[in-house]
């Protein structure tokens, strides 16, 4: 999936909910299927990392040129990204 379909289906998803076609739910689980698609069938020269470990971090995707710069994107967006290493979450990264 491109990134113009993604954005169309996101917006098919919102318009539904707009109109009383959709609840909240259902368009939150069809905002994610989207996501999920669109991640996982990225093509870039980066490629698509999932953290798997400790909360709050466990299950964060990012993209990414390698696994260190992933795990620093998974620190920077979950903001556990301060100075002191022994309260943060551990986790490793996987290609999704």
């Amino acid at each position: 999936m491109d990134r113009i379909s993604a954005i169309r289906n996101v917006e098919d998803a919102l318009r539904e909910f707009e109109n009383g076609e959709a609840d909240l739910a259902a368009t939150e689980r069809r905002v994610a299927a989207v996501l999920r698609t669109y991640a996982t069938e990225f093509d870039g020269d980066d490629d698509v990392f999932r953290a798997a470990g400790d909360d709050p971090v466990d299950g964060t995707v990012v993209v990414a040129p390698s696994e260190p710069a992933a795990r620093e994107r998974v620190l920077a967006v979950s903001d556990d990204d301060g100075p002191d290493d022994s309260d943060r979450a551990e986790f490793d990264v996987e290609r999704f």
